[in-house]
């Protein structure tokens, strides 16, 4: 049940990539999760764009855009692995969006915030990360690096 939110400049996104950019993010998320690709788990892979106004964003030495990619996930749903797996399609999905080169890459942060374990709310319960690889069909696979591949 991972959560992702694009925030850019607004006009930084080319007309195409704003179009996708939030389904190929959530889509993302879900295959670096090892989330089955089912109705159920697409619904609930939250995908936000937040468009900031003119003038709201720059640095200290230019105004060219800068994204980033906040991403909320269960603790322990993504290894290493899959955490730099992500954060290296992520990036690649922005730049597309943006019309920017690879060679743009550092434009585009992706931070990752792990849930705490009994923290998450749905539907009025605590989901915890065993109820959703139950809910994934996720049995005693281990992805190498000693966590459930669900």
């Amino acid at each position: 049940m991972p959560m992702i939110r694009l925030t850019c400049p607004a006009g930084a996104l080319t007309e195409q990539g704003r179009a996708g950019v939030q389904r190929d993010l959530a889509a993302a998320l879900l295959q670096w999760e090892g989330a089955p690709d089912t109705d159920f788990f697409r619904a609930q892979a939250w995908s936000y764009l937040e468009e900031l106004p003119a003038g709201a964003q720059t640095t200290a030495g230019d105004a060219e855009p800068r994204f980033l990619v906040n991403v909320t996930v269960p603790q322990g749903a993504l290894s290493e692995r899959r955490r730099a797996g992500l954060v290296q399609d992520a990036t690649r999905i922005v730049l597309d969006a943006a019309g920017l080169a690879q060679d743009q890459a550092l434009r585009v942060w992706v931070l990752i915030h792990e849930q705490p374990e009994g923290t998450w709310g749905v539907g009025g319960s605590i989901v915890r990360l065993a109820d959703l690889a139950d809910l994934a069909g996720g049995g005693p696979n281990t992805d190498g690096e000693g966590r459930a591949d669900a």
